[in-house]
């Protein structure tokens, strides 16, 4: 089923303005606390009401504020899973599915203990919510919004509050949740993790703007915009200008650096950005390749994070962070270190 979704709210500092269509997919919001994600979801469900704009679900306009049509909560069919999980603290775990429930007394029967299976809730239909972990909490919310037979589905940071180990175990049940579910689902994160694991497409959010739509693949390897950069995990920016269509001087790093033959650099260059595996250990000068000062090496889990400036800068240009498998820096520390910068690994951003 396809959303559309073309919605402005003012908000406390700045003005909500999304648009964008999604539809049999897992599409994602990602973007820093703060940003309107959780925001553009109320909206979304009918429980906040957009100053301006259009909603619509398949064929039922949700929202529209030239007609003046606003369907309920209720009304829209829509399994909206809380960061809170808001469960009702008075009801049973088997009365809250029940509340949730659609369909014949038999039907919802059989998609009630389908989901107590699936999320392995047995033996606690009796609970009340407060005697539940977080962990059975979640389990217990992810179900109530599957025997709802939504429309839609909207994830709203659903992994905030649990522990790593936890949160894996219902990650993967919910990539196969979502994978028998096959209708169109809106993940909310600010955890690239979660979303190039879980999602097909991704909308980068800044401060209530969409940045950037494109497919996970995509957008990790091109983010095309300084938030989009950050918010997919690269350690590595820097202002930066054009020289020529070949060149670009690398401002907070104070290096002049090559681009891709074939592809001019763009005119309107803000910012570069290198992830911390891609940089190249190498055996001599060449080109983007420099003379490493290392500042300071982290012993991570399964890395080292070598934290390191190119020689002969004068102190204080910004360091730059490597990660580097521990067996190759076992090989190449207490030896002068090449890194190269390749050209086509560097990402350009305008904005």
């Amino acid at each position: 089923m396809e959303i559309e979704v073309s919605i402005r709210k003012q908000l406390r500092d700045f003005e909500l303005q999304v648009d964008f269509t999604a539809k049999d997919e897992v599409f994602a919001l990602l973007g820093a606390s703060g940003c309107g994600k959780s925001m553009t979801l109320k909206c979304i469900a009918g429980i906040e009401i957009p100053d301006q704009g259009y909603i619509r679900l398949g064929k039922r306009v949700l929202f529209d504020s030239v007609r003046g049509l606003c369907l309920t909560p209720q009304q829209r069919h829509i399994g909206y899973l809380f960061q809170n999980y808001a469960l009702f603290p008075n009801m049973t775990v088997l009365a809250n599915l029940q509340f949730a429930a659609r369909g014949t007394l038999a039907e919802s029967r059989c998609r009630i203990q389908d989901n107590i299976r699936r999320f392995a809730l047995q033996g606690l239909e009796g609970a009340y919510p407060a005697a539940l972990s977080g962990g059975q909490q979640q389990r217990v919310a992810f179900a109530r919004i599957l025997v709802s037979e939504a429309d839609i589905l909207l994830l709203d940071e659903p992994f905030s509050a649990l522990d790593s180990y936890l949160k894996w175990q219902l990650e993967q049940e919910l990539m196969h949740v979502l994978g028998e579910y096959g209708g169109s689902a809106l993940f909310v994160s600010h955890d690239r993790g979660e979303v190039y694991r879980l999602c097909d497409r991704a909308a980068v959010i800044n401060r209530g703007h969409i940045e950037a739509i494109d497919s996970k693949q995509a957008l990790f390897a091109n983010p095309q915009t300084l938030a989009g950069a950050l918010l997919t995990g690269c350690k590595n920016v820097s202002t930066a200008r054009k020289i020529d269509n070949e060149h670009f001087l690398a401002d907070e790093w104070g290096i002049l650096l090559s681009g891709t033959i074939g592809q001019p650099i763009p005119d309107h260059l803000r910012y570069v950005g290198i992830r911390a595996h891609f940089f190249v250990w190498a055996s001599g000068p060449g080109e983007n390749t420099f003379v490493a000062d290392i500042v300071e090496v982290i012993e991570d889990t399964f890395s080292f994070l070598v934290m390191w400036r190119p020689s002969g800068g004068d102190g204080c240009s910004r360091l730059l962070r490597w990660e580097v498998d521990k067996e190759t820096w076992r090989q190449v520390n207490g030896s002068k270190i090449y890194l190269c910068l390749p050209a086509d690994k560097i990402m350009y951003m305008q904005k």
